[in-house]
């Protein structure tokens, strides 16, 4: 994961950004919950970095986690997992990919991916799904399907086995108990991809009678600098028919939702969501969102409601008007990239409350995020501070770090499993 050229471009960013300064004024819990503080947006060409260098975890050594729980590594060796889904014979599905070669079409995002690289963001993804099975306490591991493009978010539905590609879905039909999956598998329809596809990710929701498929897709740009055609059906989360896979714009304005799933007491739509950069360190909180059918959450025109942001042009006020307030704010830059919503027995502290991965901070000093955290929900609301479950990915001098957390999903059992991106495992977390 080291980069030797990371000297070189420390001192290369350095120079460009003499005089910038992005030092977070605000204590990130102040940016939590519902009613976040929102300082005066900046302006950067170049926004000022912070990335940790990304140095492999050492033998025996692994995540911290919350008192009373136990974490123990089931799978190495992976290439950017990314998302876990868990099939009902409790074989774990682990997507692995690292998004598709996009054209750099500004100078900034040219160097901005240099150093971010440098954390083991960079390498290539596997474009694959592995199974891993536990047999009598040692977890096997199998080449499940091969030859995918970026694939994410995955759901079964009967028989049929749905993965979100960068630019489509797939199906592929499905048998208990095996270990691969031969058939090619057809597209039931296309996703908004292209050559740029700046936000590849797209996350997977089933319906709960199974007849749609909500997908996640991200903006194409931070705040439409590729133009806003660019953004044809992205920044939201699509409605798919699985008869006949037609889609429509579910929800709009959503920069970049990463995470769907139902809540547990309410049975309605919630998702994370990363918020647009640029604008300063304690600007724009990533937030976790119950998502209203034909509701319209800002972007690129507002965040956090109706706070403009002026570089979108031309304004579209009658849009800003209709911004609809995020639920609950998770402080600026964090990342939120996977939402779990535990319904299990093994660890009963965390019933009915919303883990969530945050993959950390690029562009905040200092760093935020890189762990996994837990919010409360009552009466189907967020509720109290998010308290940090898993830890110890970054050093606490924020110089390294060993992974970066992404997927979760909850196996029969009612462990929580967890993808490492960076670090090339999955961990499973339970009650010691």
């Amino acid at each position: 994961m080291k980069n030797p050229n990371r000297a070189l471009l420390a001192v290369a960013l350095a120079a460009l950004l003499a005089g910038c300064d992005n030092s977070g004024q605000l204590d990130p819990q102040k940016q939590m919950g519902p009613n976040p503080e929102l300082p005066q947006a900046k302006n950067f060409f170049i926004p000022p970095m912070q990335v940790p260098e990304g140095v492999p975890w050492k033998a025996g050594e692994m995540p911290k986690v919350a008192q009373g729980l136990k974490i123990e590594k089931i799978a190495e060796g992976l290439m950017h997992p990314r998302q876990i889904y868990v099939l009902p014979n409790n074989d774990v599905l682990v997507a692995e990919s690292n998004g598709t070669p996009k054209p750099t079409t500004q100078t900034k995002q040219l160097i901005t991916g240099m150093i971010k690289n440098s954390s083991g963001k960079g390498g290539e993804g596997g474009n694959r799904i592995t199974l891993l099975r536990n047999v009598n306490g040692k977890w096997e591991k199998h080449l499940f399907i091969k030859n995918l493009t970026a694939p994410f978010g995955m759901q079964l539905i009967g028989n049929t086995l749905y993965v979100a590609n960068a630019d489509s879905i797939m199906k592929f039909p499905y048998q208990e108990g095996e270990t691969e999956i031969a058939d090619p598998g057809v597209m039931l329809t296309e996703l908004p991809g292209g050559p740029i596809n700046h936000h590849w990710t797209k996350s997977l929701l089933a319906s709960p009678d199974g007849s749609k498929l909500y997908v996640g897709v991200g903006s194409n740009s931070n705040i439409t600098e590729n133009g806003i055609g660019a953004e044809y059906r992205r920044a939201a989360v699509l409605e798919v028919d699985v008869a006949s896979g037609a889609s429509r714009i579910y929800a709009s304005g959503l920069r970049n939702p990463t995470g769907l799933q139902w809540e547990p007491q309410s049975g309605k739509l919630w998702a994370i969501v990363n918020e647009r950069d640029e604008i300063g360190a304690d600007l724009v909180p990533d937030y976790l969102t119950s998502v209203q059918e034909n509701g319209f959450y800002g972007w690129p025109y507002s965040y956090f409601g109706q706070h403009v942001d002026e570089r979108a042009q031309p304004q579209r006020p009658d849009l800003v008007q209709k911004a609809i307030k995020p639920d609950y704010a998770l402080s600026s830059h964090v990342a939120p990239l996977g939402l779990l919503f535990y319904t299990g027995d093994n660890m009963p502290q965390y019933r009915g409350g919303a883990f969530i991965s945050e993959h950390g901070s690029w562009n905040r000093t200092p760093l935020n995020g890189y762990q996994v955290v837990w919010v409360k929900f009552e009466n189907g609301q967020p509720t109290g501070l998010p308290q940090p479950v898993v830890t110890g990915f970054l050093s606490d001098d924020q110089k390294q770090v060993r992974g970066l957390p992404v997927g979760l999903e909850m196996d029969r059992q009612g462990g929580v499993i967890l993808a490492d991106d960076a670090g090339n495992i999955v961990w499973r977390i339970s009650a010691q």
